[in-house]
């Protein structure tokens, strides 16, 4: 009989290892086993044999308790919480960005990563967060948000008939619960800008002035309150307005990072990354071995790929492929991923697009590209527009892009009739 059937005192990993098909056997011993213990590599022994994961997941199953075990080591439950996570990859941010969000999270603040669309905030939130905090939650921001859905709220039921009132958490009420459970908690408040932030972070704001302060009381009837093991990370886009025209409350409480440009070398690594992932770019491809009709297909080489997103990037955020020499809009380079991914499938063997790979590119374009450019112009922008895909396509024979120039005129064209026609008057 086994020794476990006599005693569980604080048996170690090497000791667990001679009784490891006993501990495994059932659920309960698996639990009695981690109360029991103070090795983490006992618990660790555990989670390789995936012992959490072998009885369900309630309240009182062995995951749970072995992430409420103090001696279960802070990455052992990164592990277990984020193992059905996607990969979200190196971080490649510009370093004085990831330095500063980094310090300000370990500083306390709550970190707002603001700038222009496609610079990867939220990308990059989620790294952060995956990386500080044993797992997060992410909420995006609606135009109907209200206090509630950060702090929580009182919602009526009925019950055979009657009324009754239910506690509900907002998404940084969960928050707390989460730390208060297991431990350092993340909360992703995504494109905050679409929310009325200086109706909707009103509680928000008192509690990270003061963490005494109950923002929310749960359905167990528990005060809850904001504390540095619940990090909170938001994103904004600022493509349309700038930090002055912010409230002064998020200002002074949150820390501002500004997410903006990156310089070429940071952009080539993105670059490479992407393309690593997809097959069909794994061979090189010289310019004067392309054909460049679409019809004949090509094998769609990295360098020149990279080459027209650079042009692009550079026309859109300097100006370069215009008559004008200042920039259309801003524009990060996180756009060109989609692009790479739906080319790698597109031209593959049994691809939309196998045997029309330079068409690919400008479907791609025209797909995702373009038309979150179009999003927020106005006409002087489109017409800017029209002349920047018009000279890509020009300089890049390769690639066909007409299905981007064209969608860029249709949409100049339907803004010329509704200014002629005094629909925009």
């Amino acid at each position: 009989m086994s020794n476990f059937g006599h005693r569980f005192d604080d048996y170690s990993r090497a000791e667990l290892e001679s009784e490891l098909d006993f501990v495994l056997g059932a659920a309960e011993t698996v639990k009695r086993f981690v109360r029991n213990t103070t090795d983490p590599k006992a618990i660790d022994l555990l989670v390789e044999k995936e012992a959490d994961e072998r009885y369900g997941r309630g309240p009182e199953s062995v995951r749970e308790t072995i992430l409420t075990s103090p001696v279960t080591p802070f990455e052992t439950k990164q592990e277990i919480l984020q193992r059905d996570a996607d990969d979200l990859g190196t971080i490649r941010v510009p370093d004085r960005v990831e330095h500063n969000a980094r310090t300000a999270l370990q500083v306390g603040k709550p970190v707002v990563l603001y700038g222009p669309t496609g610079t990867g905030k939220t990308h990059f939130a989620k790294q952060l967060l995956a990386e500080a905090c044993l797992d997060y939650e992410l909420a995006t921001a609606t135009p109907t948000w209200t206090p509630g859905d950060i702090t929580g709220n009182i919602q009526p039921e009925l019950d055979d008939g009657d009324v009754e009132y239910r506690r509900e958490a907002g998404c940084v009420s969960r928050g707390i619960q989460q730390a208060d459970r297991y431990g350092e908690w993340g909360v992703l408040l995504d494109e905050i800008t679409r929310a009325d932030i200086s109706q909707v972070f009103g509680p928000l704001y008192t509690a990270v002035e003061d963490d005494s302060q109950t923002i929310f009381v749960d359905g167990e009837g528990r005060d809850l309150q904001l504390t540095d093991d619940v990090n909170i990370v938001c994103t904004m886009n600022m493509s349309d307005r700038t930090v002055n025209e912010l409230d002064d409350a998020i200002t002074r409480r949150f820390a501002m990072i500004e997410l903006r440009g990156y310089e070429e070398a940071d952009r080539r690594k993105l670059y490479d990354d992407w393309l690593d992932a997809e097959p069909v770019f794994e061979g090189e491809t010289t310019v004067g071995s392309i054909d460049p009709t679409p019809e004949s297909g090509f094998t769609p080489g990295r360098e020149q790929l990279i080459d027209l997103f650079e042009t692009h990037h550079a026309g859109i955020n300097e100006g370069a492929t215009t008559d004008e020499d200042t920039p259309i809009t801003e524009f990060g380079p996180m756009h060109y991923r989609d692009v790479i991914q739906f080319v790698g499938v597109a031209c593959g063997d049994d691809g939309a697009y196998a045997t029309r790979h330079a068409r690919a590119v400008g479907e791609a374009f025209a797909t995702y590209v373009t038309p979150r450019l179009l999003n927020t112009a106005a006409l002087p922008q489109i017409e800017r527009l029209a002349d920047h895909y018009q000279t890509l396509d020009e300089e890049f024979p390769a690639f066909d892009l007409g299905p981007a120039v064209e969608l860029v005129e249709r949409q100049a064209e339907t803004e010329r009739r509704g200014i002629a026609g005094g629909v925009y008057e």
